[in-house]
């Protein structure tokens, strides 16, 4: 840990000096250690991935029926099975292809050149031939190259957000640290990727490439695991299952037909038709635009899905592990209260005018002294085009003054700065002298235990007076109390210069006038109380994991509804003091985690998903990308870094915590409809296998051709599955508990659905193929085939809840299905046509009567499935 080494240690370890490397050495250690840049590992070839696509069980069933049905002439069904299958193997390697860009934008993040002293000799070298123990040189506007120990310092400050998840930039020195402490707090370090915003400074590097804090995040993402989604799981459980049952059925079937001496060839194709029958050949299609409906959806709602199975795990999210600062807050420091010894309490509710008429007016010498001092011993600034520029406490401070109806301009341009004494770490003050009222007068700004001990006089209602114990007690009282809120607090004061020339040092800041002190916070987003709420409500919990310190994440937490009593709060030390077993004791109490590493959030994410939990991780740093790769679902932030991005399965534009609970509510809506979806096409596959087995077992002909039964699986399902997805969420989406992920595809009451309007389908198919039979075989099998084709079309309306009837839910409410329904009986009556019955062994003594008939029993198994739902509910 080289922030707890001397400068002198450390030049000594990495065997190198002030003077900088020699170019001999220099080429020896690139050689022993590699160059300064980032590894990954080699990617999965894009052949590979399309050939493991077709590993699925009912895929392999599907293309081994494909190839036989080749081998016997039936061209025509095979090339059907086989288009499908491929365009769906294209689409899932699209998306995987997707998915790797994270570390590619890692990289892209690194520095071209830099400034080292070799040989004592200040040269520009690229970045990538950094080696340890080079000497850099770091200026404002710079960005870090590789990491290192500050050698030299001069008011040097650095933004490391990208590593800390923190926005305000770091005071850093060349001090030596001895307590052991997390990255944000080693302000004696700098890290490869963050940039210099203030001042400049001399450092020697202590690690480069894959040994820097960013190459061990790109490692982390390199092993971090890719997820598969509650659904995914799932329906890869299910195929399975479901391919050994289809398997021994087919072949149950044709061993049944062999032994009573129907002929082989045949009984094999009966056996291939069956197979085609049970496997919904669309449903991966079917599910993958459904969630592209619901992606569509979310965009709407400021959340963009960039892999799209991401829409399901929304759903079944039962914990969110969230950022503070922007995403819980408004990512804006603002000044939220002021006191001032002997001045009455100024409000600060924006309805009342009150604090605005005050200060617009200057109420008082000592209020008029405490704007004054806030907006000209300030550097910020705020363009015309409305971006701010500077320290976001100074920002605040100005952003006050012109919420107040006081134009900080106006101010500097009437009170001109003379001269000033910058910030710097070891005074925590800063200092102007600018032109008051004729007078040259300093107006100082600090941590309030160090102006307050620079005091000898005070303000107490404008008039001045010898500061004594009571003023002091009672400044230090109201400062615990903000500090005690999470508050960041200022203090100020003043003293006239008498110098001519107005230059100061740091021996005029002494003997200084106490004016008053001003509080500031990042304040919650308001709609962020109701989404918390909403959560809670919803069974999810809301965990903070910020960069932030525990003090200040506890009080935002609170406020906010994250943390209530009983609750406890960790910092990232205090949780690498904790085993296994003892964080899994306390994980459920744990509601906030402060200053933590990227190892820890991937930590808290891997403890949650052992206990079964669905986790998603918001994140906006290159520090958390490891985490949002790790977790069930990866939120990035609009604002973020295109690493975080990359990382993430979805992105949020607005980086609101209020959106993920709408997203949330999307995604169980998306769940409940793709369930629908696959009710809808099992229901008509089990219809259709009950019929094929009555007939077999009934010794009937065949009852479908395997083009019919392609006919109905890929183009009469199609439609309907779809617009079964498009279906609006039902009123008590939110009001349940998330979904236990590891129930079946087929639980909560699906499984029960599929079964009964399975059966219904099933009877009246049987029904309709005896009555056709009584004429002959041919107009059976055509008379089974138009029912079965009603019958499924016509369970769309059905299949649209499993409690409500369509006659409560409204035929029209769903224009989607209603389009659907239209299509495919259109569809299905080209069967009829005349020149296409022979393809789909229509006869033609299939008349306006029998399909009369098919249609009187496709409404009454309708009816009957709407039945079913009262029966359920009683």
């Amino acid at each position: 840990m080289f922030y707890k080494k001397s400068v002198e240690d450390v030049t000594k370890k990495l065997n190198t000096s002030l003077n900088g490397i020699a170019k001999e050495e220099v080429q020896e250690r690139l050689e022993k250690y590699g160059y300064n840049e980032l590894q990954e590992k080699e990617k999965t070839p894009t052949w590979k991935l399309f050939v493991d696509s077709f590993k699925d069980p009912l895929v392999i069933i599907l293309l081994i029926a494909a190839l036989v049905q080749v081998f016997l002439g039936e061209v025509v069904e095979s090339s059907i099975i086989f288009a499908v299958l491929i365009l769906n193997s294209i689409l899932g390697v699209v998306q995987t292809k997707k998915a790797e860009g994270s570390l590619s934008s890692l990289k892209k993040m690194s520095v071209p050149n830099a400034k080292v002293i070799r040989d004592n000799i200040k040269v520009t070298v690229p970045s990538r031939e950094l080696v340890q123990g080079d000497i850099v040189i770091l200026e404002a506007g710079d960005y870090v190259p590789a990491d290192g120990r500050i050698i030299e310092a001069q008011t040097l400050k650095v933004v490391e957000g990208m590593l800390t998840g923190e926005s305000e930039p770091v005071l850093k020195h060349q001090e030596t640290i001895l307590d052991e402490c997390a990255l944000g707090d080693q302000k004696n370090m700098v890290f490869s990727g963050s940039m210099v915003v203030y001042g400049r400074a001399t450092y020697v590097v202590t690690g480069c490439g894959m040994n820097t804090e960013v190459g061990k995040i790109a490692d982390l993402l390199d092993n971090a695991e890719n997820k598969e989604t509650p659904l995914q799981k799932k329906l890869d459980d299910f195929g399975k299952k479901l391919g050994v049952g289809i398997v021994a059925l087919s072949a149950i079937i044709f061993a049944v037909q062999v032994f009573r001496g129907d002929n082989v060839v045949d009984s094999f194709m009966f056996a291939i038709a069956i197979a085609v029958a049970a496997i919904p050949e669309a449903l991966s299609s079917i599910v993958t635009i459904v969630l592209a409906v619901g992606t569509n959806t979310m965009a709407k709602k400021q959340a963009i899905i960039r892999k799209l199975p991401a829409v399901e795990t929304l759903g079944s999210t039962s914990v969110i592990c969230t950022d503070k600062t922007g995403t819980l807050t408004q990512n804006k420091m603002t000044v939220v209260d002021t006191y001032m010894y002997g001045v009455k309490e100024v409000n600060l509710d924006n309805n009342s005018g009150g604090c605005e008429a005050a200060l617009t007016k200057y109420g008082s010498v000592q209020e008029e002294y405490l704007t004054l001092a806030s907006v000209l011993c300030n550097d910020s600034d705020i363009t015309n085009e409305g971006v701010e520029i500077g320290d976001p406490t100074e920002v605040a401070l100005i952003n006050y003054a012109d919420k107040n109806s006081l134009n900080y301009k106006e101010i500097r341009e009437k009170h001109n700065r003379i001269s000033e004494l910058p910030f710097d770490s070891d005074r925590k003050l800063m200092s102007t002298v600018n032109k008051i009222n004729d007078k040259s007068i300093m107006l100082t700004k600090g941590a309030p235990d160090i102006v307050f001990n620079r005091c000898k006089y005070a303000l107490e209602d404008g008039e001045l007076v010898s500061i004594n114990e009571e003023i002091i007690n009672e400044y230090k009282k109201i400062n615990e109390e903000f500090s005690n809120k999470a508050l960041r607090v200022l203090a100020f004061a003043t003293k006239s210069i008498e110098s001519k020339n107005s230059d100061i040092n740091i021996e005029d800041e002494k003997d200084l006038t106490l004016v008053g002190i001003m509080a500031m916070i990042d304040p919650p987003r308001e709609e962020v109380y109701e989404a918390v709420r909403d959560a809670k409500k919803s069974g999810i919990k809301t965990v903070m994991i910020t960069g932030d310190h525990k003090t200040t994440a506890k009080a935002i937490a609170k406020d906010i509804g994250i943390m209530v009593d009983g609750d406890l709060a960790l910092t990232g030390q205090e949780l690498d003091e904790l085993s296994d077993t003892q964080l899994d004791e306390n994980l459920e109490k744990i509601s906030v985690y402060a200053r933590v590493s990227p190892e820890n959030k991937i930590r808290i994410v891997k403890a949650w998903q052992s206990k079964g939990k669905v986790c998603a991780m918001t994140g906006d740093g290159v520090n958390d990308a490891p985490a949002l790769k790790q977790a069930d679902i990866g939120i990035g932030m609009g604002s973020g870094t295109e690493v975080a991005k990359d990382a993430s399965s979805m992105v949020l534009l607005d980086d609101n915590f209020a959106t993920i609970v709408k997203a949330v509510e999307v995604g169980r809506t998306v769940y409940d409809n793709i369930k629908k979806s696959i009710t809808y096409l099992f229901a008509g596959n089990l219809g259709g296998i009950i019929a094929i087995l009555f007939a077999v077992f009934a010794d009937w002909a065949n009852p479908f051709t395997t083009i019919q039964l392609l006919f109905i699986n890929l183009v009469t399902d199609s439609l309907p599955a779809i617009a079964l997805g498009l279906e609006k969420p039902e009123k008590t989406v939110m009001n349940n508990p998330p979904r236990n992920p590891n129930e079946g595809i087929l639980a909560g009451g699906t499984l029960r659905a599929v079964a009964v309007r399975g059966t219904i389908i099933g009877v009246v198919t049987i029904i309709a193929q005896y009555i056709g039979t009584q004429y002959s075989p041919e107009l059976g099998t055509a008379m089974a085939f138009a029912t079965l084709t009603l019958s499924r079309i016509i369970q769309t309306f059905a299949s649209r809840s499993n409690t409500e009837t369509i006659f409560k839910l409204g035929f029209a409410s769903n224009k989607y299905v209603l389009g659907a329904v239209v299509i495919c009986l259109a569809m299905f009556g080209i069967t009829l046509v005349p020149f296409m019955r022979e393809i789909f062994a229509i006869p033609e003594n299939f008349n306006l009567q029998n399909l009369g008939t098919c249609f009187v029993l496709a409404i009454v198994a309708s009816l009957a499935m709407e039945g079913s739902k009262f029966i359920n509910k009683n």
